[in-house]
């Protein structure tokens, strides 16, 4: 039974009614296909996980297409390319709507053959793991931004989440782990490394023997919520700085890591330029990195790191669930453009860094992340180099925390606990 309210539901269900065809994409296991079936029961479906299916589109698409008319739902569609030029004829002959409902865990793969194929034709959406909203009922579908008209909306359907919100941040995301929760937490991890991504990911990466593969997923795990080092991880693994960056990218793109962009305004002249990397599931990233529960994880070294991860996803899960495309306003900073003036009056310049900013209306929101139950202004001390960018405005900067209610600090600072996300 389908019990699990997935909050981009009613927008897919808009979409479909308006749009000839629908790519829903996102990682493996993250319910795209349920949701499919739940939303369109009538619709016919069929998935190209099936071998003996995917070599009858490849020995005839037209048959196949002839057996399997419209309305019609492919899951996995990206592993049958050649579909999506008889799926762009089929797109241009007709004024009808919604007829095709398709699923990819493989972006990398699946976009490149849409952007050639179906560019205008289809409605993209992106679904991931369960949003801490989800998991605990909470009926509220706006986008996260620390604004005093966000706030008080939010308030409005706040809700105090059960348990240790460390349970929650080392069960990770995936729905089977909800909707089952008898589910042995390191049996489902276990199996979905070799099920998925080491079939999936590992088909795509070409890695050479098991191992290398092994451990490139694991250097890369405990290098969550860093700047990308791929020289580091080269040399960590004994393979070319070349090949690490194609592998990362691969990751990114099938949904397992995401890079957060720099801010790079021209005023920011020591803005760094290099990326930060995050892992989508904080669980898959608990297993690789063996913090095998709640209470290790909690006191351990990663804290810190796991923690910023899983409030980064979080903000842009509430974007992506409310059908909004987060990589065109959401970034960080890291910088050296602040000064300290030594005690003997020489001057010394520091690393600057805000883990978050989102533009929104010409108005960059800065957003620090700590596990402090005490949140002090000093934290957020790097904010004002925003004030240097003549063409957007300082909006209100918030410290997303362990703290027990929201706190303002300053007038334009406040303190705000994760369920505010």
């Amino acid at each position: 039974m389908y019990s699990i309210k997935r909050h981009i539901a009613p927008i897919i269900e808009k979409r479909a009614k308006n749009s000839k065809a629908i790519l829903l994409t996102g990682p493996r296991q993250v319910g795209k296909s349920t949701l499919f079936r739940h939303l369109f029961p009538k619709v016919s479906q069929v998935t190209f996980d099936d071998d003996l299916l995917r070599a009858q589109v490849e020995e005839d698409v037209n048959l196949f297409l002839l057996n399997n008319p419209c309305p019609l739902m492919i899951d996995e569609v990206q592993k049958c390319p050649q579909i999506f030029n008889r799926l762009k004829i089929i797109l241009d002959n007709t004024e009808k709507l919604s007829n095709f409902y398709l699923t990819g865990s493989q972006k990398m793969r699946l976009m490149e053959s849409v952007s050639e194929s179906l560019a205008g034709r289809i409605s993209v959406m992106e679904l991931e793991g369960l949003s801490m909203r989800e998991i605990n009922n909470v009926n509220f579908n706006r986008h996260f931004v620390p604004s005093a008209e966000y706030i008080a909306e939010r308030e409005k359907k706040m809700k105090k989440y059960a348990g240790d919100i460390w349970e929650t941040i080392h069960r990770g995301s995936f729905p089977e782990l909800y909707s089952n929760p008898e589910k042995e937490w390191i049996d489902f991890y276990q199996s979905y490394v070799k099920t998925y991504i080491e079939r999936d990911v590992n088909e795509l990466i070409k890695a050479k023997n098991h191992l290398t593969f092994v451990r490139f997923m694991t250097s890369v795990a405990a290098r969550t919520g860093q700047l990308v080092n791929y020289a580091a991880i080269a040399s960590e693994l004994s393979v070319s700085e070349v090949t690490v960056k194609e592998w990362v990218s691969i990751l990114e793109k099938s949904g397992i890591v995401y890079l957060l962009k720099p801010y790079t305004a021209n005023v920011l002249t020591r803005a760094v330029k290099t990326p930060k990397l995050y892992f989508r599931d904080t669980g898959l990233c608990c297993y690789l990195t063996r913090w095998l529960s709640p209470e290790t994880l909690k006191n351990g070294a990663m804290a810190g790191a796991i923690f910023e991860t899983f409030v980064i996803n979080e903000i842009l899960k509430s974007c992506s669930n409310e059908g909004l495309d987060y990589d065109f306003f959401v970034y960080f900073y890291n910088g050296k453009d602040r000064k300290r003036v030594r005690k003997n009056g020489g001057g010394e310049v520091v690393e600057g860094e805000i883990d978050l900013i989102i533009q929104e209306n010409g108005i960059l929101y800065p957003i620090e992340i700590k596990m402090s139950a005490t949140p002090k202004a000093e934290m957020a001390s790097e904010f004002d180099i925003l004030d240097k960018i003549p063409e957007n405005k300082r909006g209100t900067g918030a410290i997303i925390c362990r703290v027990e209610r929201k706190l303002y600090l300053r007038e334009n600072l406040v303190a705000l606990p994760v369920e505010y996300i």
